[in-house]
């Protein structure tokens, strides 16, 4: 019986052991992905702000400029590229909406990203655009890949339209997570002009037939989850000018918009929240399983040895008893004297 369970706990050992470096290696990289039909709404506020006057072409101080940015995944559309693609492809439309201080418009910018549900890799496909302009994105946006890594990284830049190198800064504890710090600075670029303009009447080619044009630069930063890949805070540092053209007086430059744009405090804490959840199913398969199964093998591998051991042995089970051994007396025969 001993024989019999050892090589059953072995058979078991082995089971587990390698099925440790498989949770890992092959199923992760296939079950961690992000869902087509994910929906997410983020609000940032800069406090305070300068923000164009179009009444009178001039900048002035605001005391605050909300930017509000939703994720709407569309299922649909993924289903259609998938068939194409050959790999599971996630259809995010995303809308970045900045208001005033009087909750007007001041300008929305909608896109249209496409990419790997595992890798976040993007996938070129039709649709895939930037307030109407067709764009062929290199990098990440948004998100960074599972696990993240302490690199740089490639980031797409929606108002230039290009992409450049993010660079990882060191690792910084936020709100009690650890989290990857990473920096961009787009320098002044020359950058289209919003499809839909403040003003009624204004449009992007009447302003570009005036000779104006418009610039941007920034400072972005991102305080990432390295296990989700998912930003736990974003900031900006933003500035937009117009410049040249009969629009302005004597053909000068503007500011159109600058700030410091941060996310709002309730919205740092779902996320946090959110984060830390998720982190949790991807912490199962990438270390508390494998890890796991890898002791727990470990385990039955020197159970069994432990038994196989016993059971070579000699023991009780292997003697006979002592009356067997005793030889058993003649019957019949009587003992007498003469």
């Amino acid at each position: 019986m001993r024989r019999r369970a050892s090589l059953v706990l072995l058979a078991l050992a082995v089971f587990f052991t390698a099925l440790s470096p498989l949770m890992r290696w092959y199923a992760f990289p296939r079950l961690a992905k992000i869902p087509p039909s994910q929906y997410q709404d983020t609000v940032l506020e800069a406090r305070p702000a300068t923000l164009i006057d179009y009444g009178t072409m001039k900048a002035k101080q605001v005391p605050k400029v909300t930017i509000v940015q939703t994720l709407k995944g569309d299922v649909a559309a993924s289903d259609r590229i998938e068939r194409t693609a050959g790999r599971d492809v996630v259809v995010w439309d995303a809308l970045s909406y900045i208001a005033g201080p009087d909750g007007k418009m001041v300008s929305e910018i909608p896109e249209r990203y496409i990419f790997d549900a595992h890798s976040q890799e993007p996938v070129h496909a039709t649709g895939e655009m930037v307030d109407g302009d067709p764009v062929r994105r290199e990098g990440i946006e948004y998100k960074w890949p599972f696990l993240t890594e302490k690199r740089d990284y490639t980031y797409f830049d929606a108002q230039t339209r290009t992409s450049a190198p993010i660079h990882y800064k060191g690792t910084r504890t936020y709100r009690g997570l650890e989290a990857y710090y990473f920096e961009q600075t787009i320098p002044w670029t020359k950058v289209p002009l919003p499809k839909k303009m403040p003003v009624k009447g204004i449009t992007p080619q009447s302003v570009e037939k005036m000779g104006t044009t418009r610039w941007y630069t920034t400072k972005r930063m991102f305080w990432v989850d390295p296990v989700t890949g998912a930003p736990v805070n974003g900031e900006e540092i933003h500035k937009e000018e117009l410049r040249g053209g009969d629009l302005l007086p004597g053909g000068g430059k503007v500011t159109a918009f600058a700030g410091h744009v941060k996310m709002r405090d309730d919205y740092v804490d779902s996320i946090v929240a959110l984060v830390t959840s998720q982190r949790t199913l991807v912490l199962l398969l990438t270390s508390y399983l494998p890890w796991g199964f890898l002791v727990l093998g470990a385990a039955l591998l020197a159970l069994s040895l432990h038994l196989e051991a016993r059971s070579r042995r000699p023991g009780a089970s292997a003697r006979r008893p002592s009356s067997a051994l005793s030889p058993a007396p003649d019957e019949g025969v009587v003992s007498g004297g003469p």
